[in-house]
């Protein structure tokens, strides 16, 4: 038996795992394989690897401070704002630590407990409720295997299978459909580059230099042509000078928009959710990792005092969270409205001049 099982060991399960693994006997599940080192890997987590200022300071908070071989080339302090619907250019200070985001999972497993028991390779199934706690199933190296748990926490991201299970779908975020593409680039590009197209998407695309490679993503709604689409973005790019010839690979991925905060969702029972699995991401830029961060931190504290009742203390914390996304929708349409962008844009306000 378990105290605390945990599904998914992106930043918020590992986070948790850690917060948690000295007190708890915990078990720690995961599709990938975290535990062996491939710097080759074709399936990897499909996020442009940016730290934002949010997620540094709760990296601070936790009083972690990551290793310099996660991080990558170039470090970036501005933001190039392209307006396709407008026809707009503009250069935004902003300051985000540039990582290898596979790397960074890694990291955070590797400064686990040792008490923690990990399972890699392995994909959650299902659960049945049973005396004191819960039986799950799951698959490892194609085996199928159960545990039995008091407390199960879904941190397995967007469209968590464990949130579906839980009957939340019907008040589940906005999805949309994250395609991101790697490609060769020998020329330096020092800035993260914001794209807004509203005949592409209602949200926004990205460019993100690392190292020798440019990463273009956009995040689609998956049943409005969203290939076509980003196919359709390439070539509006391409007019503007950028080449995406040299493709090294493809990702793609769910992800969430909460629109409203009743769609950040905690939980029931001995049940709960942290980081993108609750609806914990910002909707106005997509951040995520600092959510996952403060979420399983406040479900830390939580679990401090047992695990019988923390779901309400858990529900409680995360009240700032729901602020949090709330401000956020608040300024979404500054950055969404075409009309209220352009008149922003035009401003100049808060932009920068690029010098000759």
């Amino acid at each position: 038996m378990y105290d605390v099982l945990i599904i998914g060991a992106g930043p918020a399960g590992s986070s948790l795992a850690r917060l948690i693994g000295d007190k708890y006997k915990v078990l720690l599940i995961d599709k990938r394989d975290l535990a062996n080192e491939n710097p080759h890997n074709l399936a990897g987590k499909c996020c442009g690897g940016l730290l934002a200022p949010d997620a540094q300071k709760m990296i601070a908070k936790l009083g972690l401070g990551i290793p310099k071989d996660i991080l990558v080339n170039p470090q970036l302090f501005a933001v190039r704002t392209i307006d396709l619907t407008n026809n707009l250019e503009r250069l935004y200070q902003r300051f985000y630590l540039n990582m290898d985001r596979e790397k960074f999972d890694r990291w955070l497993v590797s400064i686990l407990p040792k008490k923690v028991d990990k399972k890699f390779n392995s994909v959650f199934k299902g659960f049945v409720e049973i005396p004191g706690g819960y039986e799950i199933r799951y698959i490892h190296n194609g085996q199928e295997i159960s545990a039995k748990t008091k407390a199960i926490i879904g941190a397995d991201g967007a469209f968590s299978k464990l949130r579906r299970f839980l009957n939340q779908d019907i008040n589940s975020p906005e999805k949309y459909i994250a395609i991101q593409e790697w490609y060769e680039c020998p020329h330096h590009v020092p800035y993260f580059t914001a794209i807004f197209d509203e005949e592409i998407s209602d949200f926004y695309s990205w460019i993100i230099p690392k190292e020798n490679y440019l990463l273009l993503g956009s995040a689609l709604k998956p049943k409005e042509k969203a290939r076509e689409k980003y196919e359709l973005l390439k070539t509006k790019l391409t007019q503007r000078g950028f080449n995406f010839d040299n493709k090294i690979r493809t990702e793609g991925a769910y992800l969430y928009r909460p629109k409203k905060v009743s769609q950040f969702y905690a939980g029931r029972d001995s049940i709960a959710l942290v980081g993108e699995a609750a609806g914990g991401i910002s909707p106005s830029s997509a951040e995520g990792i600092s959510y996952a961060l403060k979420s399983s931190a406040y479900l830390a504290q939580s679990l401090e005092e047992g695990i019988d009742g923390f779901l309400d203390r858990y529900k409680l914390k995360v009240k700032g969270i729901k602020l949090n996304l709330l401000l956020k929708n608040l300024k979404s349409p500054a950055m969404y409205n075409p009309l209220l962008r352009q008149l922003a844009m035009k401003s100049g306000l808060q932009s920068i001049d690029r010098a000759e």
